[in-house]
């Protein structure tokens, strides 16, 4: 029988320090798409010899900017990997070997766990253990939730398991992913606005110590010593951030 072919997605917005890697990690697709927020860097200028398509889009958010873009792909099926994600040379085997049977199964999409990297250290704790994604699926039967952060493939069928991981390299500068968690926080107060009724100090106070607590102690961040110490606290600022941002953004001032 022979192989399926695969499209593979990339979303970016100001990647230049990403890109070309993330690329050359997809280059066994027989299509290559970039998907660019309007990016202000040279992202595409770099990209063009690794890709067969572009696609620009206004930036609104992660799940409606891949939802616009999976339908556009070529082939039925899809691997779409972030900016910051690299496809290791055993993921890569693993993808060809089951794309000459992926046809012959009943699953429409599989899961991968990520293997995270972050202020250059290796993560094996801090929440981040069993982090996982679906980024092999079929555009007919998978689609992102509509929500503004952390949105998940919604899938009509069974969902598999890859073997292999995905690398992922979650940090660039401490600066960036303070802005980040910023920019977050601010999306996620859309998706909180209609299930968190009056901002109280639970919420404030209490979330966020939680949030420091359950990465720290019952995941077992200090296993992973300052770096996930420093996770914990980016943890517990980002949950204070979120309320902060809702608080704001239901009077107007966001």
């Amino acid at each position: 029988m022979s192989k399926v072919s695969l499209s593979a997605i990339v979303p970016a917005y100001n990647e230049a320090h990403n890109i070309v890697e993330v690329l050359k990690s997809v280059d066994f697709c027989d299509e290559v798409i970039l998907v660019d927020s309007n990016s202000t860097d040279n992202t595409i200028e770099l990209a063009q010899p690794y890709i067969t398509k572009l696609l620009t889009r206004e930036y609104v958010h992660s799940a409606s900017q891949k939802n616009w873009a999976i339908p556009q792909a070529k082939h039925e099926w899809i691997l779409l990997v972030d900016a910051d994600e690299r496809v290791t040379p055993a993921l890569r085997e693993e993808i060809l070997t089951l794309l000459e049977t992926i046809d012959d199964r009943e699953e429409v999409g599989y899961w991968m766990k990520r293997r995270n990297f972050f202020m250059g250290k290796q993560i094996r704790h801090s929440g981040w253990k069993n982090d996982r994604v679906i980024r092999l699926f079929k555009k007919s039967k998978c689609k992102y939730v509509d929500k503004h952060v952390h949105s998940e493939i919604e899938a009509d069928g069974k969902v598999g398991w890859l073997e292999n991981k995905l690398l992922h390299y979650k940090y660039i500068s401490i600066d960036h992913h303070v802005d980040k968690l910023q920019r977050y926080a601010g999306l996620q107060a859309r998706d909180f606005d209609k299930k968190v009724g009056k901002i109280t100090a639970f919420h404030v106070v209490i979330k966020p110590m939680w949030g420091f607590t359950k990465h720290y102690f019952v995941q077992l961040g200090f296993l992973d010593g300052f770096v996930g110490f420093s996770i914990a606290y980016l943890r517990s600022y980002g949950i204070f951030m979120r309320y902060v941002k809702l608080w704001l953004y239901r009077r107007g001032l966001d």
